[in-house]
């Protein structure tokens, strides 16, 4: 071999040697010993707050699930619709479990994974409002929440009609408050969301009366999207969360029924 050769192969390894390896997310919050995770409290049966003021909820036990295989402690990070992507940019949170959508879009700010809960949307309105299906929503005032896959929705649905008003709203719960107080006429949320509110007995004059035409909304956890490692985990854990019946037996504790199957025909299982 050449000298030449000798020295370039020696530099190599001299700067392989000497160059810092950089940590992966998922070292960090293992060696850190907390998962902080953006969990949406006004979203029962997702998350919520019990008589005490405990976070509980299907994303509430996720996370807890996550942080055990983890092996650290979690951190619930009570976080609005609209701020759940912020709060992760930010370094507020180091995971978003927190019923979000996995559209293109927001891929390209996030990293996110396979599906861990899937939703279909539903029709909630106001008794006094003469709507009984999706269809009577035309020339309505409708609402929901900002920044969700059925707000997105529903906003281009009145443009398509070309009548009626879309308002757009904080929280779940201001949705609900309003519908309840015929400030909006109906609204469209997550056939989840829209049950739990009508049970909870907090928003008198309002009923379930149809479900709205869109698109099973697929949820993802996310994290920053360079964290490849830390993602690939999360992937995993989804899928075990499946295989170990644990996603059914959330499912049954805090929807009920039969869990819905969170592949898509034709394109994976």
């Amino acid at each position: 071999m050449m000298k030449s050769a000798v020295f370039a192969l020696g530099l190599a390894a001299a700067t392989a040697l000497t160059t810092p390896a950089f940590a992966d997310k998922l070292d960090d919050v293992i060696a850190s010993g907390t998962l902080r995770c953006a969990v949406v409290l006004d979203f029962p049966p997702m998350g919520s707050r019990d008589e005490n003021n405990n976070p509980i909820g299907f994303d509430v036990d996720y996370c807890n699930d996550l942080a055990k295989a983890l092996g650290v402690t979690a951190e619930i990070v009570e976080t609005p619709f609209p701020e759940r992507i912020p709060a992760l940019m930010s370094g507020r949170v180091d995971v978003g479990v927190a019923s979000t959508s996995d559209t293109l879009e927001r891929a390209k700010t996030v990293g996110m994974t396979i599906p861990y809960f899937a939703f279909e949307m539903a029709v909630t309105a106001n008794d006094k409002s003469g709507v009984k299906s999706f269809e009577d929503m035309k020339g309505k005032t409708v609402g929901a929440t900002a920044g969700t896959f059925e707000a997105i929705a529903l906003e281009k649905s009145v443009k398509a009609w070309g009548s009626g008003e879309f308002r757009p709203y904080q929280t779940q719960a201001d949705v609900f408050l309003a519908l309840s107080q015929g400030q909006i006429d109906a609204t469209v949320s997550t056939s989840t969301v829209a049950q739990s509110n009508v049970k909870s007995g907090k928003f008198a004059g309002i009923s379930v009366v149809g479900k709205a035409p869109y698109d099973i909304d697929y949820v993802a956890l996310f994290t920053n999207r360079e964290e490849y490692g830390f993602i690939n985990y999360l992937n995993l854990f989804v899928n075990q969360q499946v295989r170990t019946g644990r996603y059914k037996e959330l499912y049954e504790k805090w929807v009920g029924g039969a869990a819905p199957d969170l592949s898509v025909p034709g394109v994976y299982r």
